[in-house]
C-alpha cells in the first residue's frame, strides 16, 4: 500500500495543523447515516492515509455519496465519527487542503473558462497557475470560451480542474469522468495520477470499474451501506478467486439452451455467457472446470484462462453481500 507522506502547501493562517505526519487524512469510525427509513451507511469505517490513491465502488444506492458528502463536510453523521486532517469536516478550517468536485457541478455560464479558474483561484493562498492548469487537462484552447457553450466533456474536466487549482492535499472526486469520451477519460486519469505522484492524496468513486483497476492502489467496495472489501486491488481481486474460462464450441447440435444449461451446470461455475461460437464461464476453480468439459466430452477450442477482471470481482463481492444480508434477515 502506498503512503508517501505528501509535500503539498497551501494551508491558510489560523487553519489547523491537522494530524501529525503519517497520521490519517480522513478518517471515519462507525458512521452511520439514515434518510427517514433509510439508512444509507452503516456503522462504516474507512480509513486514508497520506499519499494513498482510494478508489470507492459500489452501484447506484451503495452509498458511495453519502461518504463522502460526510468526509467533505457537506452532511454530518448520525452516529460515528468522521474526521478530516484531524479536524471536523464542517468547520471551514478543515477543508482548506481538500479539493472536491461532486457529480454535479454548476458553472457560471456566461463567465469564460479561464475567468471561472482565476475566480476559484483567489480563494486560495498558493493556487496553481491557470495556464499550466488549463494545459494540463487540455482546456486551453478553451480558455476564453464561455462556460455556457462547452459540451458536457468539457464541463467535466473544467470542474475537476477546479478540484485541483488550490493546490490540495487531498482532492476528493464523485464520478470524475461521467460523459467524458475515451480518449477524454485518458487525458484526465494522466493528470490524476500526476497529481498523485507529486504527493497527492486522491478519493474517487466510479462507475467505470476499468477507471478504478487503472488508477487505484486501494479498492473499498460498499453495497447497502456497509464495507464489502476493503484492500489493496490485487488482495480484492485475490479475495473472490474468480477465474474466467473462455473457449469456442463449433457451430450445430451444441448451439441451444440446452447446451448452456449444462455448462453452467459444470463443478466451480458461477456465471456462463455465450455469445455466437465463444463461451464466457467465471469459476472458482479454472482446472475443474477445464477437466470437467473434458470429461463431458466438449469438443472446445482456443482455451483462454485469466484472472477474474475488477468488475467480475466486484459483481461477486457485491451478490455475496445482498446474499449474507438475506441470511441475517
Amino acid at each position: 500500500m502506498h503512503t508517501a507522506t505528501s509535500t503539498r502547501t497551501g494551508a491558510l493562517p489560523g487553519a489547523p495543523t491537522g494530524t501529525a505526519p503519517g497520521d490519517p487524512v480522513i478518517e471515519a469510525r462507525g458512521v452511520t447515516r439514515r434518510f427517514g427509513a433509510v439508512t444509507a451507511l452503516d456503522a462504516v469505517d474507512l480509513v486514508v492515509e497520506p499519499g494513498e490513491l482510494v478508489g470507492l465502488l459500489g452501484p447506484n444506492g451503495a452509498g458511495k455519496t453519502t461518504l463522502l458528502s460526510l468526509v467533505t463536510g457537506q452532511r454530518r453523521p448520525d452516529a460515528g465519527v468522521v474526521r478530516l486532517f484531524g479536524g471536523d469536516p464542517r468547520d471551514p478550517r478543515s477543508r482548506t487542503r481538500l479539493g472536491t468536485t461532486p457529480q454535479e457541478t454548476g458553472l457560471p455560464p456566461t463567465l469564460r473558462v479561464a475567468e471561472v479558474v482565476d475566480f476559484v483561484a483567489r480563494h486560495y493562498p498558493d493556487p496553481r497557475p491557470t495556464g499550466a492548469l488549463l494545459e494540463e487537462f487540455g482546456l486551453a484552447p478553451l480558455a476564453r470560451r464561455q462556460t455556457g457553450g462547452l459540451s458536457g466533456g468539457e464541463k467535466r474536466r473544467l470542474a475537476v480542474a477546479l478540484a485541483l487549482v488550490g493546490n490540495p492535499e487531498l482532492v476528493v472526486l464523485d464520478e470524475p469522468t461521467t460523459g467524458l469520451d475515451v480518449d477524454g477519460r485518458h487525458a484526465l486519469w494522466e493528470a490524476l495520477l500526476a497529481y498523485h505522484a507529486s504527493g497527492g492524496t486522491l478519493v474517487l468513486t466510479s462507475h467505470y470499474l476499468e477507471e478504478v483497476q487503472a488508477l487505484a492502489q486501494r479498492v473499498v467496495v460498499v453495497d447497502h451501506g456497509r464495507v464489502l472489501a476493503d484492500d489493496g486491488l490485487d488482495a480484492v481481486l485475490a479475495r473472490v478467486a474468480m477465474r474466467r474460462v473462455a473457449f469456442r464450441l463449433p457451430p450445430g447440435p451444441l448451439d441451444g439452451a440446452a447446451t448452456h444449461a449444462r455448462l453452467a451446470a459444470l463443478p466451480g461455475v458461477a456465471d456462463a455467457v455465450r455469445e455466437g461460437d465463444r463461451v464466457d464461464l467465471l469459476a472458482s476453480d479454472a482446472d475443474e472446470v477445464v477437466r470437467g468439459l473434458v470429461a463431458a466430452g466438449v469438443p472446445f477450442r482456443d482455451l483462454d484462462v485469466r484472472r477474474a477482471s475488477l468488475e467480475e470481482a466486484f459483481l461477486t463481492l457485491t451478490r455475496a453481500g445482498g446474499a449474507d444480508q438475506e441470511v441475517a434477515a
